[in-house]
């Protein structure tokens, strides 16, 4: 019969093999098996801007309030084109020197939306530099703190043509006479940034959400109120740029409101800037495309949406117009 309480021996080595067996499991066998996992054959190494990126992403603690994880349920859906996979953090997961292990990037909490797709959400590098001078001039209602060290208030005399300019409007400037320059670091933060888009899978290979218990509604071209919400895709798409407002914001994005692209009756153009993106005026920041994020039907309720709102009062497309658009733009490639 086992005495724990008089055979102190017994006790201390059955402690003993309990703790070994356990961290075996626990924590060596998962060490040794995420040393099997491979890089998708998409994905790119970083590059030496967005590693310094990444590293000043770890400095300025951003995973406090940004998680990098879409969980395979289909309210994740948003965040990402699938649920997050070991191999996506293949290149993040790098030691970062010699004295500091590997980040963590996966984060715990989202206070702001998840960041693992915001490289092809919000490819705009104008976008994020706004954002990080002050997150109010591009999301009203945004509780991020400002990043204020990360630029340099230079006069316009001292601009040098290496300095990169950000169109921060005179109501969020306490000088009227000197310009926003972002820094290296701020630049380099951006950088990795974009380069967060997640990678496609394999061929043949899929992961899934798993899906709600809400049946999947049927696309009908005859029955247009089946299309999804416009102005929830338009908030979770565009809002950022061209305000809820559809205000846009000067100097950066251009407005929606009274736009006669937007109103205009061939609504072929307005389609075709969604799809492809737009970087025609360069007073404007860059627009990426939605060509491989957004379906046709989205395409539709956000187009209906714009030129029904603030003002607008223009006929709506059909899903079939959209798709007619899309077929022209793939035949040009």
């Amino acid at each position: 019969m086992l005495d724990f309480h008089k055979n102190h021996k017994l006790l201390v080595g059955t402690a003993l093999f309990g703790f070994l067996m356990l961290s075996t499991f626990v924590a060596l066998v998962p060490a040794f098996q995420i040393q099997q996992t491979q890089p998708l054959p998409s994905m790119e190494t970083f590059s030496e801007e967005e590693l310094k990126g990444l590293h000043i992403y770890v400095q300025e603690n951003c995973m406090s309030c940004h998680t990098q994880q879409v969980r395979n349920i289909e309210m994740d859906n948003t965040w990402g084109k699938r649920p997050s996979i070991p191999s996506d953090y293949y290149y993040s997961k790098q030691r970062q020197d010699l004295w500091r292990q590997s980040p963590s990037l996966l984060g715990s909490e989202r206070t702001g939306p998840d960041l693992t797709d915001v490289g092809q959400r919000q490819s705009g590098m104008e976008w994020h530099l706004l954002h990080l001078y002050n997150p109010r001039i591009v999301v009203k209602e945004s509780i991020m703190p400002s990043y204020p060290w990360l630029f340099d208030l230079k006069e316009e005399s001292k601009i040098r043509d290496t300095d990169h300019l950000v169109p921060v409007p005179q109501e969020f400037l306490n000088s009227s006479t000197k310009k926003v320059v972002a820094s290296q670091k701020a630049l380099n933060l951006v950088a990795y940034l974009q380069s967060l888009k997640q990678a496609e899978m394999p061929q043949n290979t899929s992961v899934s959400f798993i899906p709600s218990s809400k049946e999947n509604e049927s696309f009908d071209d005859s029955d247009e109120e089946l299309l999804p919400d416009g102005e929830n895709l338009y908030m979770n798409n565009c809002a950022a740029c061209h305000q809820a407002d559809g205000s846009g914001l000067s100097g950066a994005f251009p407005p929606l409101a009274g736009s006669t692209i937007v109103n205009d009756e061939n609504p072929e153009t307005l389609i075709r800037i969604i799809m492809e993106g737009y970087d025609a005026r360069p007073e404007f920041g860059v627009m990426a495309g939605f060509q491989e994020t957004l379906s046709d039907e989205e395409i539709a309720a956000i187009v209906n949406h714009e030129r029904s709102s603030w003002g607008n009062a223009a006929d709506a497309v059909t899903i079939d117009e959209v798709k007619e658009i899309r077929s022209f733009v793939n035949s040009l490639k």
